[in-house]
């Protein structure tokens, strides 16, 4: 081969590798991007789900704020009340009288006992609600799928619930009484201490007093958001898991719900917080989710909230 030749041979050599070269080098530079995960509330699909956060809203798995949170409207979920009786739920007199034999129950057997299941399952997720009086009666405005065990502060107290009809029909509420819409009056859990209304935050610590404010600090509370998402929230140092104590990750006064309930909201795009209230705190506090209680103190409970996955 002749000295033109080749050297017009190594040259075509040179530029195929450059070429080659330059490929990569652009291939490396714009990788095929990653599919990210999907904000639970821009997810159209989105159920229910649980994670735990600091007092920023900031997912933690030291955190000690437990959360579940959910879309009331989701197919795959449903609801009911339960509270202690010694007798089964929605059960008559031989009058036909509802009985209402109320008994001394903590959260696990709430949770865990036949009047908890619905269709025969037992709950997927559950929190600890009502305040409870001296005769084992919750104190607040309570109905379980539209059946009413109610105390002496039912007409005075705020109260959570989600309604009845078709799941694309269902809204949560939080409000004083019974709605005047009675749908609205199928899933009802009574408390006390609205720190939200109508979108406006109040810090609830002269209305609790000294004792409920700085000294019982663990809390149990639920919101509702602009999008119609509910947040579940129990804040407990005896919690059920690793916690990691900070600045930013501590119990809760009451000048801290909006930190934290703002922050769960936005990081998971739920819109803002429009309405919140508490539960019962103290030695009541329970949350359980997917076969794992996270919480759960030694006191009776006035009523439970649980959440059903079909």
């Amino acid at each position: 081969m002749s000295t033109k030749k080749l050297f017009l041979l190594f040259i075509s050599i040179i530029g195929a590798s450059l070429l080659l070269l330059s490929g990569c080098q652009q291939i490396e530079a714009n990788p095929v991007p990653k599919a990210s995960k999907t904000c639970p509330g821009k997810d159209p699909n989105f159920s229910i789900d649980f994670f735990k956060t600091n007092n920023q809203g900031k997912k933690n798995s030291r955190g000690i704020n437990n959360v579940i949170i959910f879309n009331p409207k989701s197919a795959e979920l449903d609801f009911k009340v339960n509270v202690g009786l010694s007798h089964k739920l929605y059960a008559k007199d031989a009058r036909g009288k509802l009985r209402k034999e109320y008994i001394p129950k903590q959260f696990h057997e709430l949770i865990g006992d036949e009047n908890a299941k619905l269709n025969g399952q037992l709950p997927i997720a559950a929190i600890n609600a009502d305040y409870i009086d001296t005769d084992n009666q919750p104190q607040g405005l309570n109905v379980s799928r539209g059946i009413e065990y109610s105390g002496a502060f039912k007409n005075k107290r705020s109260s959570f619930g989600i309604s009845g009809g078709s799941p694309n029909q269902r809204q949560a509420t939080i409000q004083a009484g019974r709605r005047k819409n009675d749908i609205l009056n199928y899933n009802l859990v009574g408390g006390n201490g609205r720190f939200y209304r109508q979108g406006k935050f109040k810090d609830i610590c002269k209305d609790l007093g000294e004792f409920a404010c700085k000294n019982a600090t663990n809390r149990s509370l639920a919101a509702i958001t602009t999008e119609g998402y509910v947040i579940l929230l129990v804040n407990d140092l005896k919690a059920n898991s690793e916690i990691e104590l900070s600045q930013l990750n501590q119990e809760l006064l009451p000048d801290m719900f909006d930190n934290v309930l703002q922050g769960i909201a936005s990081n998971n795009c739920l819109g803002n917080i429009q309405e919140g209230i508490l539960f019962d705190g103290g030695m009541s506090p329970g949350l359980y989710y997917n076969q794992k209680t996270y919480v759960e103190n030694l006191g009776p409970i006035g009523s439970v909230f649980l959440i059903y996955k079909k």
